[in-house]
């Protein structure tokens, strides 16, 4: 007993163990929020891209340029984008009036809003060409009144200017029929009205179209001949014109359209024989 009296007293420590780790569990949030507002940024430049014109673009380049009021050049650098502009050019350097290159050559000129010259050439020679369209048309109709066409040729003919160009319509009328029944071989109808419609196509250099059509024939034929025939008469049309003095060269296309094309409501109706030459615009 004196023995253990005399021993030192054995102390216990218990420590309690706290989770240290909680004020570090916020730092992801600070990147994901970094990440979410770099998307955000991301997604709607791409909109800007999708929904502005080239001239909002470059307003909106103009704006975050501090150069804008000393400078008329903007955009390109060698930063992420390596020189690459959202303009119609990729260049190092665009032109603060028109995103165009210092020494931009032809096939790399920005043309504008309108895809057009400044200087109106393209607008001037596309009303030129209209007038002679329209020149073309009064001469097959005699709205001028001094059409030399006489009125057994005008009432076979029906005119109309398109966004393709002039559109000139020769159908049949009963008892004064463009082809021999069921062949492509022309009547002398059709030879005057070729010679006339080419007499007048030489006064423009534009391209020529021929499409021919037919009426239905009955179903209970076994073959049946309206694809074969119209073409044969687009053809045939093709060949009048250039002996009418269109050169080869202007001939663009040669089309049989069969009876899918209907002029009147009844498809047996022989004022659905017909051929179209059409003057297409230099721009189709």
């Amino acid at each position: 007993m004196s023995a253990q009296s005399n021993a030192a007293p054995v102390i216990i420590k218990k420590k309690k163990v706290v989770g240290g780790d909680g004020h570090h569990g916020g730092a992801w949030k600070v990147a994901y929020a970094d990440f979410v507002t770099a998307m955000m940024a991301f997604f709607l430049l791409m909109w800007l891209l999708n929904a502005t014109t080239e001239k909002q673009r470059k307003g909106v380049a103009d704006y975050f340029s501090p150069t804008i009021p000393i400078n008329k050049v903007s955009g390109g650098g060698d930063g992420e984008f390596g020189g690459e502009s959202v303009f119609s050019e990729n260049t190092l350097q665009q032109s603060g009036i028109g995103a165009s290159q210092q020494h931009p050559t032809e096939g790399r000129q920005a043309r504008g809003e309108m895809g057009v010259s400044d200087d109106g050439s393209d607008a001037a020679d596309k009303a030129q060409e209209e007038a002679a369209l329209r020149d073309i048309e009064d001469a097959l109709t005699g709205r001028s009144g001094e059409s030399t066409v006489s009125e057994a040729l005008r009432r076979h003919i029906v005119t109309r200017v398109t966004d393709e160009g002039l559109v000139v319509e020769l159908f049949d009328l009963e008892n004064a029929q463009l082809f021999e029944t069921g062949s492509d071989a022309p009547t002398a109808l059709m030879s005057e009205l070729a010679v006339l419609i080419g007499s007048v196509g030489q006064l423009i250099k534009n391209e020529v179209a021929v499409e021919g059509h037919t009426r239905s024939e009955a179903i209970t034929l076994v073959t049946n001949p309206v694809w074969d025939l119209s073409s044969a008469r687009a053809n045939q049309m093709r060949l009048l014109l250039q002996a009418s003095g269109i050169p080869a060269t202007q001939m663009r296309r040669v089309t049989g359209h069969a009876d899918r094309e209907l002029a009147v409501t009844n498809p047996m109706a022989i004022r659905n024989n017909r051929i179209e030459v059409i003057f297409l615009r230099s721009d189709k």
